[in-house]
């Protein structure tokens, strides 16, 4: 039994940190997988790779991936999807919340309602939309018994597990970010409320904050580039994190091991925030 004998659902999961996170749980033995994203070309991408690499026999008892695209501001798409998880797999055990935008990097009287409103429902209400629906389905599902034990200690069973990825600018601001910065402020409340809310049922509720990571997103353009150069050189360790580095995280606080790990914001940043 590997890891993450359970049921994996990601948003946001066709490129970047979602695609290291999928990736992730299907080599730490993660068997059923539902995934998500706007873009569909690219996740019916990275279900075809994945499947060839790591079920290429196509065993029924291998790696199963379900990929529904879809938009995540849709509350009725976020019912459908979470559905559709269920009844193909039969629960849902590690939710991860990934789907993200970013910021225009303007003072707030330069920011249009429709842009507020767009980084909020990516960013936190479609979050929270996702746990909700999966939430319903967590608390109301047998316990996954854990698959690790230390000499006849074997940890509590867990109902779920639910990861918000959210930002090192959720904990500090920088200028010209406001709605960014609260928007994923807003993620990290409503994690630490929901791992108070649902600690009853088992469920643990996390969150992971990441700092300037490499992907599509942060290396577009040597403008862009450019435009992160003074973020990334205030860390102390001078570089931007790997996307594989911010899913090692996401891993642990999803698995077994982080059995005692409730209502945290794990900050990933090169130590961003402590400069």
């Amino acid at each position: 039994m590997g890891d993450f004998p359970g049921v994996a659902v990601i948003t946001g999961a066709a490129r970047g940190i979602g695609a290291a996170i999928v990736t992730g749980f299907a080599e730490s033995g993660c068997r059923r997988i539902a995934i998500t994203d706007i873009l569909e070309t690219e996740l019916a991408d990275l279900r075809k790779s994945l499947l060839a690499r790591v079920n290429p026999q196509d065993d029924p008892e291998g790696l199963t991936i379900l990929a529904l695209p879809g938009d995540i501001t849709s509350e009725s798409f976020i019912e459908e999807f979470i559905t559709a998880a269920k009844t193909r797999f039969g629960r849902i055990d590690y939710l991860v919340n990934i789907a993200g935008v970013g910021k225009p990097y303007r003072r707030s009287v330069e920011v249009e309602v429709q842009e507020f409103d767009f980084i909020n429902n990516v960013n936190y209400r479609a979050a929270w939309l996702c746990s909700r629906a999966a939430l319903r389905i967590m608390t109301a599902q047998e316990p996954l018994a854990s698959p690790g034990n230390n000499e006849g200690w074997t940890r509590p069973a867990q109902r779920g597990s639910v990861v918000n990825i959210a930002s090192q600018l959720g904990l500090v601001s920088r200028p010209g970010a406001s709605a960014y910065c609260a928007s994923k402020a807003a993620v990290i409340g409503m994690t630490k409320a929901d791992a108070i809310d649902y600690s009853k049922d088992s469920i643990r509720v996390n969150c992971v904050c990441p700092g300037v990571v490499e992907t599509e997103m942060t290396t577009l353009s040597g403008v862009v580039r450019e435009g992160l150069k003074e973020s990334v050189n205030i860390a102390p360790m001078g570089r931007m994190g790997h996307v594989r580095e911010i899913a090692d995280c996401v891993l642990f606080l999803s698995s077994y091991k982080a059995s005692f790990v409730q209502g945290h914001a794990m900050v990933v940043d090169g130590g961003y925030i402590i400069n």
